[in-house]
């Protein structure tokens, strides 16, 4: 089977070889499956989305066979889900979405950033700053109440261990991690914590801090003394946050023209009801 099948495909490549450029184009039809039509166009774009080491050393006349080949198969197969299922069709019209608003934000990826663009992001990082900064490694216990926080000061003042009341106690996703916060600036919290962290000697506890996400227990692990990375040294990573940046701000833009009316009343739990696609 496979013999008569590459020899097709063969010959279908010496045909196509043959027209001349202004016949060939995006709709030119390289093969049929059961009438199903494979067009120069797909193959063009199945080629584009294949990397450089799935091609490498293959000649175009061995990769043009494999990849029809390929198409075939996939056609031969796909036909036997017809009539699509209402599963298949929302599945398809779920990838549709995907891919094209992949090929959307890629062009917007795509473009290389300016000077003025990496510089901005370096500002917009570091503040424009150049002398060194403290950072702060500190761990609290979040609780809800002054009378919580007060509770706990009174446990470890009598020597209960830090670490595991983190755990017991703090309402924040930190507690499983004994309540440590990583290394963080000054800027990057809210002020009364970040103000109460920069009286503490390393392993002192505050008494109980009060902002907007509660009462807070904090404990200082160490502070260190960092100088901001020059421009040059982080110029790829601000390369990378720019696409990002511009990526995000592409999407919010789009979604932010577009007119969306969303259907009130509907349950959440009819997510459930797989019967709905004809299961």
């Amino acid at each position: 089977m496979l013999r008569p099948l590459l020899a097709a495909t063969a010959l279908t490549s010496v045909l196509l070889g043959g027209l001349p450029a202004s016949a060939q184009d995006a709709d030119t039809v390289v093969a049929t499956v059961n009438g199903e039509a494979i067009t120069l166009g797909q193959m063009i774009a199945m080629r584009q989305g294949l990397d450089a080491h799935t091609t490498q050393g293959l000649p175009d006349t061995a990769l043009w066979d494999l990849m029809l080949d390929q198409m075939v198969r996939q056609t031969a197969v796909a036909q036997e889900a017809e009539p699509l299922s209402k599963r298949n069709q929302a599945a398809i019209e779920i990838e549709k979405r995907a891919y094209l608003a992949g090929a959307v934000l890629e062009k917007v990826a795509g473009a290389e950033p300016t000077e003025a663009e990496l510089k901005a992001a370096y500002d917009q990082a570091f503040g424009g700053q150049t002398e060194p900064k403290t950072e702060y490694n500190a761990a609290h216990i979040l609780v809800k109440t002054k009378e919580e926080a007060e509770a706990i000061e009174k446990q470890l003042k009598d020597g209960g261990d830090f670490g595991k009341l983190a755990e017991e106690k703090s309402t924040d996703n930190s507690g499983p991690n004994k309540g440590d916060l990583g290394w963080f600036q000054p800027e990057q919290m809210v002020a009364p914590f970040a103000e109460a962290v920069k009286t503490l000697k390393k392993g002192e506890v505050s008494a109980p801090v009060e902002t907007q996400f509660g009462w807070h227990v904090i404990k200082l692990i160490d502070s260190r003394e960092v100088t901001p990375p020059s421009f040059d040294e982080v110029k790829e990573q601000l390369a990378v946050q720019v696409r990002r940046d511009k990526v995000q701000a592409a999407i919010e833009k789009r979604v932010a023209d577009s007119k969306i009316e969303k259907t009130e009343g509907l349950a959440p739990d009819l997510l459930n009801k797989t019967d709905l696609l004809g299961e």
